[in-house]
Protein backbone atom coordinates (compact mmCIF):
# COMPACT_ATOMS: atom_id res chain seq x y z
CA UNK A 1 0.00 0.00 0.00
CA UNK A 2 1.20 3.20 -1.01
CA UNK A 3 1.96 6.21 1.76
CA UNK A 4 -1.50 7.83 0.54
CA UNK A 5 -3.77 4.72 1.21
CA UNK A 6 -3.44 5.00 4.50
CA UNK A 7 -3.81 8.33 6.13
CA UNK A 8 -3.24 9.23 9.76
CA UNK A 9 -4.12 12.54 11.68
CA UNK A 10 -3.89 14.39 14.39
CA UNK A 11 -6.90 16.32 15.68
CA UNK A 12 -6.15 18.56 18.77
CA UNK A 13 -3.88 15.61 19.77
CA UNK A 14 -6.38 12.98 19.27
CA UNK A 15 -4.96 10.11 16.32
CA UNK A 16 -6.87 8.85 13.65
CA UNK A 17 -6.12 6.33 10.96
CA UNK A 18 -8.14 5.97 8.15
CA UNK A 19 -8.32 5.16 4.07
CA UNK A 20 -8.02 8.10 1.87
CA UNK A 21 -10.92 7.14 -0.17
CA UNK A 22 -12.72 7.63 3.52
CA UNK A 23 -11.45 11.40 3.18
CA UNK A 24 -12.72 11.70 -0.76
CA UNK A 25 -16.18 10.79 0.30
CA UNK A 26 -16.78 15.18 -0.48
CA UNK A 27 -14.56 15.90 -3.45
CA UNK A 28 -14.95 19.71 -2.63
CA UNK A 29 -14.09 19.27 1.42
CA UNK A 30 -11.32 20.43 2.66
CA UNK A 31 -10.45 16.73 4.05
CA UNK A 32 -10.14 16.11 0.24
CA UNK A 33 -7.97 19.23 -1.07
CA UNK A 34 -5.38 17.88 2.05
CA UNK A 35 -4.75 15.05 0.45
CA UNK A 36 -3.19 16.97 -2.48
CA UNK A 37 -1.44 18.96 -0.34
CA UNK A 38 -3.79 22.46 -1.42
CA UNK A 39 -4.80 23.70 1.80
CA UNK A 40 -2.36 24.91 4.35
CA UNK A 41 -4.73 24.67 7.55
CA UNK A 42 -3.02 20.94 7.99
CA UNK A 43 0.39 20.62 8.18
CA UNK A 44 2.14 17.50 7.30
CA UNK A 45 4.97 16.39 9.98
CA UNK A 46 6.35 12.92 10.04
CA UNK A 47 3.93 11.21 7.45
CA UNK A 48 1.09 12.23 9.67
CA UNK A 49 -1.51 15.47 9.03
CA UNK A 50 -1.70 17.87 12.19
CA UNK A 51 -5.02 20.12 12.32
CA UNK A 52 -5.86 22.59 15.71
CA UNK A 53 -8.93 21.40 15.98
CA UNK A 54 -11.60 19.78 18.42
CA UNK A 55 -9.98 16.22 18.49
CA UNK A 56 -13.00 14.79 20.33
CA UNK A 57 -15.75 16.13 18.21
CA UNK A 58 -13.72 15.13 14.72
CA UNK A 59 -14.55 11.37 15.92
CA UNK A 60 -17.86 12.23 14.91
CA UNK A 61 -16.76 13.56 11.44
CA UNK A 62 -14.95 10.48 10.77
CA UNK A 63 -17.87 8.31 12.13
CA UNK A 64 -20.21 10.66 9.40
CA UNK A 65 -17.98 9.37 6.45
CA UNK A 66 -17.48 6.20 7.08
CA UNK A 67 -21.23 5.30 7.39
CA UNK A 68 -22.58 8.80 5.72
CA UNK A 69 -24.90 8.93 8.52
CA UNK A 70 -25.58 11.04 11.48
CA UNK A 71 -25.40 8.91 14.88
CA UNK A 72 -25.09 10.88 18.06
CA UNK A 73 -25.21 9.44 21.56
CA UNK A 74 -28.07 9.98 23.61
CA UNK A 75 -26.51 12.56 26.07
CA UNK A 76 -24.84 14.74 23.28
CA UNK A 77 -25.61 18.39 23.22
CA UNK A 78 -22.80 20.07 21.25
CA UNK A 79 -24.82 20.76 17.91
CA UNK A 80 -23.89 23.93 17.13
CA UNK A 81 -20.28 23.43 17.96
CA UNK A 82 -20.02 20.02 15.82
CA UNK A 83 -21.64 21.93 13.18
CA UNK A 84 -18.99 24.21 13.22
CA UNK A 85 -16.48 21.55 12.92
CA UNK A 86 -18.49 20.32 9.95
CA UNK A 87 -18.65 23.70 8.53
CA UNK A 88 -14.39 23.98 9.10
CA UNK A 89 -13.73 21.04 7.03
CA UNK A 90 -16.31 21.91 4.20
CA UNK A 91 -18.45 19.31 5.08
CA UNK A 92 -21.39 21.01 4.15
CA UNK A 93 -23.98 17.98 3.78
CA UNK A 94 -23.60 17.33 7.73
CA UNK A 95 -23.73 20.82 8.20
CA UNK A 96 -27.61 20.69 7.02
CA UNK A 97 -28.06 17.56 8.62
CA UNK A 98 -27.04 19.25 12.11
CA UNK A 99 -29.04 21.97 11.44
CA UNK A 100 -31.86 19.70 11.91
CA UNK A 101 -31.07 19.59 15.34
CA UNK A 102 -34.91 18.27 16.79
CA UNK A 103 -34.80 15.30 14.40
CA UNK A 104 -31.53 14.04 15.65
CA UNK A 105 -32.67 14.10 19.31
CA UNK A 106 -33.75 11.08 21.67
CA UNK A 107 -37.57 12.11 22.53
CA UNK A 108 -39.34 11.14 24.94
CA UNK A 109 -42.01 8.58 24.78
CA UNK A 110 -45.20 8.01 26.98
CA UNK A 111 -47.30 5.14 27.07
CA UNK A 112 -50.68 4.00 29.10
CA UNK A 113 -51.86 1.12 30.53
CA UNK A 114 -55.64 1.29 31.61
CA UNK A 115 -56.93 -1.98 33.87
CA UNK A 116 -60.45 -2.86 35.22
CA UNK A 117 -61.04 -5.96 36.59
CA UNK A 118 -64.58 -6.25 36.50
CA UNK A 119 -65.95 -10.00 37.79
CA UNK A 120 -64.53 -12.47 35.75
CA UNK A 121 -63.26 -10.41 33.38
CA UNK A 122 -60.35 -8.01 32.91
CA UNK A 123 -60.49 -5.32 30.64
CA UNK A 124 -57.18 -3.27 28.98
CA UNK A 125 -56.75 -0.46 27.51
CA UNK A 126 -53.21 0.87 25.79
CA UNK A 127 -52.52 4.33 24.89
CA UNK A 128 -48.84 5.02 23.67
CA UNK A 129 -47.54 8.78 22.30
CA UNK A 130 -45.88 6.77 19.66
CA UNK A 131 -48.23 4.90 17.08
CA UNK A 132 -45.37 2.45 16.09
CA UNK A 133 -45.08 0.70 19.39
CA UNK A 134 -48.45 0.81 19.77
CA UNK A 135 -48.65 -1.61 16.37
CA UNK A 136 -45.37 -3.31 17.70
CA UNK A 137 -47.24 -4.41 20.80
CA UNK A 138 -50.64 -5.43 18.61
CA UNK A 139 -48.36 -7.72 16.80
CA UNK A 140 -47.00 -9.37 20.02
CA UNK A 141 -50.76 -9.55 21.88
CA UNK A 142 -53.28 -12.14 20.79
CA UNK A 143 -56.20 -13.09 22.45
CA UNK A 144 -57.70 -16.46 22.15
CA UNK A 145 -61.31 -17.27 22.49
CA UNK A 146 -63.06 -20.80 23.20
CA UNK A 147 -66.22 -22.46 25.14
CA UNK A 148 -65.43 -23.82 28.24
CA UNK A 149 -67.79 -26.17 30.37
CA UNK A 150 -68.25 -25.88 34.09
CA UNK A 151 -64.59 -24.31 34.36
CA UNK A 152 -64.32 -20.91 36.13
CA UNK A 153 -62.05 -18.31 35.04
CA UNK A 154 -59.42 -19.20 37.52
CA UNK A 155 -58.35 -22.54 35.77
CA UNK A 156 -55.22 -22.59 35.13
CA UNK A 157 -56.46 -25.67 32.07
CA UNK A 158 -57.45 -23.93 29.19
CA UNK A 159 -60.56 -25.92 27.13
CA UNK A 160 -59.71 -29.09 24.97
CA UNK A 161 -61.67 -27.66 22.22
CA UNK A 162 -59.25 -25.39 19.52
CA UNK A 163 -58.85 -21.88 20.47
CA UNK A 164 -59.80 -19.26 18.24
CA UNK A 165 -57.65 -15.76 17.70
CA UNK A 166 -59.67 -12.63 18.05
CA UNK A 167 -57.91 -9.25 16.29
CA UNK A 168 -57.82 -6.63 18.81
CA UNK A 169 -59.77 -3.75 19.31
CA UNK A 170 -57.93 -0.56 17.54
CA UNK A 171 -60.06 2.50 18.39
CA UNK A 172 -57.12 4.72 16.91
CA UNK A 173 -53.38 4.21 15.39
CA UNK A 174 -52.53 5.48 19.50
CA UNK A 175 -54.15 2.59 21.17
CA UNK A 176 -55.50 -0.86 21.49
CA UNK A 177 -58.21 -2.88 23.53
CA UNK A 178 -58.36 -6.05 24.73
CA UNK A 179 -59.78 -8.37 27.25
CA UNK A 180 -59.28 -11.86 28.99
CA UNK A 181 -61.67 -13.78 31.82
CA UNK A 182 -64.52 -16.02 31.32
CA UNK A 183 -68.88 -14.72 30.30
CA UNK A 184 -71.09 -16.51 31.36
CA UNK A 185 -73.67 -17.65 28.27
CA UNK A 186 -76.49 -20.40 28.23
CA UNK A 187 -76.61 -22.99 31.18
CA UNK A 188 -73.04 -23.38 32.11
CA UNK A 189 -71.42 -23.06 29.19
CA UNK A 190 -68.61 -19.82 29.44
CA UNK A 191 -66.76 -18.23 26.74
CA UNK A 192 -63.40 -17.87 27.69
CA UNK A 193 -60.71 -15.55 26.51
CA UNK A 194 -57.20 -15.82 27.08
CA UNK A 195 -54.39 -13.71 26.32
CA UNK A 196 -50.86 -14.13 25.11
CA UNK A 197 -47.82 -11.83 24.75
CA UNK A 198 -44.60 -12.97 23.07
CA UNK A 199 -42.07 -13.97 23.60
CA UNK A 200 -43.90 -15.81 26.16
CA UNK A 201 -45.69 -19.20 24.97
CA UNK A 202 -48.56 -19.22 27.91
CA UNK A 203 -51.72 -18.66 26.93
CA UNK A 204 -53.23 -16.09 30.09
CA UNK A 205 -57.24 -16.24 31.38
CA UNK A 206 -56.88 -14.47 34.71
CA UNK A 207 -56.21 -10.75 34.72
CA UNK A 208 -53.92 -9.97 37.13
CA UNK A 209 -51.80 -12.38 35.97
CA UNK A 210 -51.74 -10.80 32.52
CA UNK A 211 -51.35 -7.49 33.49
CA UNK A 212 -48.07 -8.49 35.67
CA UNK A 213 -46.95 -10.08 31.99
CA UNK A 214 -47.63 -7.09 29.87
CA UNK A 215 -46.03 -4.29 33.11
CA UNK A 216 -42.91 -7.07 32.85
CA UNK A 217 -42.82 -7.04 28.69
CA UNK A 218 -42.67 -2.79 28.99
CA UNK A 219 -40.00 -2.88 31.90
CA UNK A 220 -37.98 -5.10 29.42
CA UNK A 221 -38.83 -2.84 26.67
CA UNK A 222 -37.05 -0.27 28.23
CA UNK A 223 -39.68 1.75 29.85
CA UNK A 224 -39.98 3.09 32.74
CA UNK A 225 -43.00 2.95 35.32
CA UNK A 226 -43.16 6.86 36.47
CA UNK A 227 -46.80 6.73 38.09
CA UNK A 228 -49.69 4.35 39.44
CA UNK A 229 -53.16 5.84 40.00
CA UNK A 230 -56.71 4.79 40.00
CA UNK A 231 -59.09 6.12 38.19
CA UNK A 232 -62.01 5.25 38.98
CA UNK A 233 -62.34 3.57 42.50
CA UNK A 234 -66.14 2.45 41.61
CA UNK A 235 -65.16 1.16 38.53
CA UNK A 236 -61.99 -0.50 39.83
CA UNK A 237 -59.84 1.26 37.09
CA UNK A 238 -56.28 1.57 37.50
CA UNK A 239 -53.77 3.28 35.64
CA UNK A 240 -50.17 2.63 35.18
CA UNK A 241 -48.10 5.70 33.41
CA UNK A 242 -44.70 4.86 31.71
CA UNK A 243 -41.88 6.54 29.68
CA UNK A 244 -38.59 6.12 28.15
CA UNK A 245 -36.02 7.79 25.79
CA UNK A 246 -36.67 7.17 21.71
CA UNK A 247 -33.66 6.90 20.16
CA UNK A 248 -34.28 9.26 16.73
CA UNK A 249 -34.34 7.97 13.24
CA UNK A 250 -31.10 8.41 11.61
CA UNK A 251 -30.29 11.13 9.30
CA UNK A 252 -28.57 10.28 6.44
CA UNK A 253 -26.73 11.33 3.41
CA UNK A 254 -27.57 10.19 -0.33
CA UNK A 255 -24.25 10.54 -2.20
CA UNK A 256 -24.47 11.49 -6.26
CA UNK A 257 -21.86 9.92 -8.13
CA UNK A 258 -22.78 10.84 -11.13
CA UNK A 259 -19.84 12.55 -13.47
CA UNK A 260 -19.42 16.18 -12.62
CA UNK A 261 -21.55 16.13 -9.36
CA UNK A 262 -19.95 17.62 -5.83
CA UNK A 263 -20.37 14.32 -4.31
CA UNK A 264 -23.62 14.99 -2.76
CA UNK A 265 -27.03 14.81 -3.62
CA UNK A 266 -29.43 15.49 -0.82
CA UNK A 267 -30.20 14.31 2.92
CA UNK A 268 -32.81 12.15 3.89
CA UNK A 269 -34.22 9.97 6.54
CA UNK A 270 -33.80 6.46 7.62
CA UNK A 271 -35.13 4.23 10.12
CA UNK A 272 -32.55 2.78 11.97
CA UNK A 273 -34.54 0.80 14.36
CA UNK A 274 -38.42 0.94 14.38
CA UNK A 275 -40.88 0.79 17.02
CA UNK A 276 -38.39 1.87 19.76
Amino acid sequence: MSNREVVVLSVGGVRFVTRASTLLQFPESRLARMLNDDDREFKLANGEFFVDRDGTLFSYIMDFLRTLQVSLPPAFSDYQRLQREAEFYGLYPLADLLSQEHLLKPRLEILEVRFSLQEMQAFFRIFGSCSTTVEALAERITVFTGQQLGQSWNSPFPSQKPLVPLPLERPSHHDLVFQCGTDCSAGDQFVARYVSIKPDDRKLINGTNVLGLLLDTLLKDGFRLISTRTVSSKEKVECYSFERMKKPAGLTVAVNRTPGSSGVAQAERCQVQKGK
